[in-house]
Parts: C-alpha cells; structure tokens; sequence
C-alpha cells in the first residue's frame, strides 16, 4: 500500500511537471537570496507614465495637423521624424525643400510656437 502510494505522488509530479510558478526560486544572487522567476521578469516600466506619453502624443500629432499649414506641417515631419519618418536637420530639410536653412528655421520656430500655445 505504501509503494502504490508513492508511485501515485510521482505520478500526480509528472502531470504537473510543465507548470511554472511565478514565485518558485530559480537561484540565488551574489548576497544568497533567493531569487524568484518573479524578480527576474519585473517590469519597472510605469504605466501611468506610458499613457500619459501617448495621450500627449496623440494631442499633439491631432494639433499639428489642425493647427499648422501645409508647410508647417512638412517641416516638422521632416525635422522631428513625426509618422515614422527619419528625423533630418535643418540643412537636410531645407536642401530637400529646396528653401533656406534659416527659412527652415523661421518656420520651425513659429509652428512650435503655435503648438505650444495650444497644448
């Protein structure tokens, strides 16, 4: 009777064998404390934070295009690498415009002037 119960422990471990535990210790750091599967994968991110990132984001992205001119627009996708553009300088945005690097400038300068007004 106790070999059968014995065999029926193992048995009950082997269906259980794939399970992971979060807060099973996996090692131990330099000090000897036991570290978890828990420690490990933690995620220091805050998430407040990360929503409050895309919500400005999103306002922003909405003022640019309500607020700004076609021009506008264009020079601060250009400089900042607004929708998943490579950001350019001032010289690479104004060569590819074909206008002035002081010109870039200007108008750079007053688009963020009117977004900042309004954010």
């Amino acid at each position: 009777m106790i070999a059968n119960e014995i065999l029926m422990h193992f048995r009950s471990l082997k269906k259980t064998a794939g399970e992971v535990h979060f807060d099973e210790p996996i090692e131990t750091d330099k000090n000897g404390n036991t570290l978890s599967l828990i420690d490990v994968i933690a995620d220091d991110s805050c998430i407040h934070e990360e929503v409050e990132f895309l919500v400005s984001s999103q306002k922003l992205y909405e003022l640019i295009d309500r607020l700004l001119s076609d021009r506008e627009r264009e020079i601060m996708i250009l400089r900042y690498g607004l929708y998943g553009k490579r950001p350019l300088t001032q010289r690479e945005t104004a060569a590819l415009l074909g206008i002035s690097r002081s010109y870039v400038s200007r108008i750079e300068k007053a688009a963020i002037e009117k977004l900042r007004e309004s954010f």
